[in-house]
C-alpha cells in the first residue's frame, strides 16, 4: 500500500483510509459482523487510517472500532473527533469547543476506544462562541500530555486554519472532496498547502452517489440519513444521476467502477491528500482499494474535470441548517 504524509510533523498513513460512520448510524442498518470484518479485510490489505468520532451512533462507532482493533493497534492510525455533542438518546446539543470539554471529550474516547493514546484527534466542527486559539490550545495540552500526537480539523475555514495552525501545527484538514464536492480547491485547499497540512476528504465518493449505485430515491432506506440530503432529492436527483452517467462511461472505458474513477481522481489530486471513503461491506472495500493503483493520465483528468467541474453537482451538499455549521 503506498504511503502518504499528513503535515509536516511525521504523520505516514496509507494512501487510503476507511471511514467507519456507516458502519453504526446514518445509512441505513448495520451490520457489525460485516463492519468488523470489513475493518480487519482493510488492515489486512495494509490501509492502516481508521476514522470514527464519538458523535457516531452516538459513542458506538468508537466502540465498534475498538472491537476491530483489539491486539492490532500497532498497525493503526488511529483518528476520532470531538465537538458535536450528543447524548445517550442520539439527541444533537450542538458544538462546545470549550477547553474543558476538549479534555473530558477526549477521555471518554481514549476509553470507549480501550487506547492509551489517539493518533489523529480532530475538532469535529469549529465552536463560533470559542475562540479557535483556546479549543487548540486545550488539544495541544493533550499531545503534551501523550494522550493525543497529532492534530486536525474538520470543515474550518481558511482564517480559522492560520489561527489554529499558529497555536499547535496542525497536521491534518478533513472536509467533504469529490468530484461533486470541489469547494476546497478555492481557498483551502491552497492555505494547506501554504502552511504544509494534509487534506483527509470524507465522502470521497459523493455519500455513495458516484457509485451509481442508486438510481432512484427509493433505492434509500426509510432510516438513511441522505434522504434529507439536497443533492439526493428531486430534481437534483435526476441531475446528478445524470453526471454519474457520464462518469459511467468514461469508468467503462478504462475497465472500473465509477466508484474506482471518482477516487483515483481524489488521490491524483496531490500526495498529500488521503481519502477515507467509508463502506459496510468487504466487497466495496476491495474495490475502493483497487483505486491506489489505477492508472489515471493527465487526458483522464481533464475528461473527467470536464464532465464534473467546480460547481456541476444540483443541489447543497447538506441541509441548509448543517450548511451553517462549515467552513467556519
Amino acid at each position: 500500500m503506498e504511503q502518504r504524509q499528513l503535515g509536516k510533523q511525521g504523520l505516514v498513513v496509507s494512501a487510503i483510509g476507511l471511514g467507519c460512520m456507516g458502519m453504526s448510524e446514518f445509512y441505513g442498518t448495520a451490520d457489525e459482523k460485516e463492519s468488523v470484518a470489513t475493518i480487519h479485510q482493510a488492515l489486512d490489505a495494509g490501509v492502516s487510517l481508521l476514522d470514527t468520532a464519538d458523535m457516531y451512533g452516538p459513542f458506538k462507532n468508537e466502540e465498534l472500532v475498538a472491537k476491530a482493533i483489539r491486539g492490532r493497534r500497532d498497525t493503526v492510525v488511529l483518528a476520532t473527533k470531538f465537538g458535536i455533542v450528543r447524548t445517550g438518546d442520539a439527541s444533537f446539543r450542538g458544538v462546545n469547543g470549550r477547553p474543558a470539554y476538549v479534555k473530558s471529550a477526549c477521555d471518554a474516547s481514549l476509553h470507549r476506544l480501550g487506547v492509551d493514546h489517539i493518533d489523529l484527534y480532530y475538532q469535529h466542527r469549529v465552536d463560533p462562541d470559542v475562540p479557535i486559539e483556546e479549543t487548540v490550545g486545550a488539544m495541544a495540552e493533550l499531545v503534551t500530555a501523550g494522550k493525543v500526537r497529532y492534530l486536525g480539523l474538520s470543515e474550518a475555514g481558511p482564517q480559522t486554519i492560520r489561527r489554529a495552525h499558529a497555536v499547535h501545527p496542525i497536521s491534518a484538514l478533513q472536509t467533504e472532496y469529490s468530484l461533486w464536492s470541489r469547494e476546497p480547491e478555492a481557498q483551502i485547499l491552497p492555505a494547506l498547502r501554504e502552511l504544509g497540512i494534509g487534506l483527509v476528504p470524507y465522502s470521497p465518493l459523493g455519500r455513495g452517489f458516484l457509485t451509481g449505485h442508486f438510481k432512484r430515491y427509493e433505492d434509500l432506506a426509510a432510516d438513511d440519513y441522505r434522504r434529507h440530503s439536497p443533492r439526493f432529492q428531486g430534481e437534483n436527483f435526476a441531475k446528478n444521476l445524470e453526471l454519474v452517467e457520464r462518469v459511467k462511461q468514461m469508468a467503462a472505458g478504462k475497465g472500473v467502477t465509477a466508484g474506482q474513477l471518482a477516487l483515483a481522481w481524489v488521490l491524483a489530486q496531490g500526495k498529500d491528500i488521503v481519502p477515507i471513503p467509508g463502506t459496510t461491506r468487504r466487497s466495496h472495500l476491495e474495490q475502493n482499494i483497487a483505486a491506489v493503483d489505477l492508472n489515471i493520465t493527465p487526458s483522464d483528468l481533464s475528461d473527467i474535470a470536464a464532465v464534473m467541474p467546480p460547481g456541476a453537482a444540483s443541489g447543497m451538499r447538506y441541509p441548509e441548517e448543517m450548511m451553517r455549521m462549515v467552513n467556519l
